[in-house]
């Protein structure tokens, strides 16, 4: 027994309309980036508008250029006693250039420690690293750096 497929036909209108929700669809698709003042209202956010000290003792471990922003090594130690009178209660890491800027937060105790962590991120251009510690008197740090990357060494 043979069996008989039948296609149907779509009209001219029909394939406009699908050729229009297709390009909608690729168009609204594509992720904006953050950029700083979107790093800013975040950081805001977080510190309820309390300044931000210089953050001397935060030790960041970023490259200064990197090769290929797929796996970008993001690590850092605050110096901090981490004892119940003075240790680090969160660090939140931000990238003004991805689709939203907090990449990672990290939680502390004084249990901890110490206080450091490492992890990598994903950049998609060149762009500034931000560093925010809260400490437990209610109090704020931040340290930021630039990441350059590049496509196999070239530009940025």
């Amino acid at each position: 027994m043979k069996q008989h497929m039948q296609m149907n036909a779509i009209s001219r209108r029909q394939a406009l309309a699908l050729m229009g929700a297709a390009g909608l669809v690729t168009a609204t698709g594509m992720p904006a980036f953050a950029d700083a003042a979107a790093m800013a209202d975040k950081i805001k956010a977080i510190t309820g508008g309390a300044a931000v000290g210089d953050g001397a003792s935060i030790i960041l471990d970023l490259p200064e250029i990197a090769e290929n922003g797929n796996a970008v090594k993001v690590a850092f130690e605050i110096d901090s006693p981490m004892t119940a009178d003075d240790h680090v209660k969160a660090v939140h890491v931000f990238a003004d250039g991805n689709p939203t800027p907090e990449v990672a937060s990290f939680s502390f105790s004084s249990a901890s420690g110490a206080c450091g962590a490492s992890t990598r991120m994903r950049l998609a251009k060149t762009q500034n690293i931000v560093v925010l510690a809260a400490m437990n008197d209610g109090s704020f740090q931040q340290a930021q750096a630039t990441v350059k990357v590049t496509i196999g060494g070239c530009g940025g």
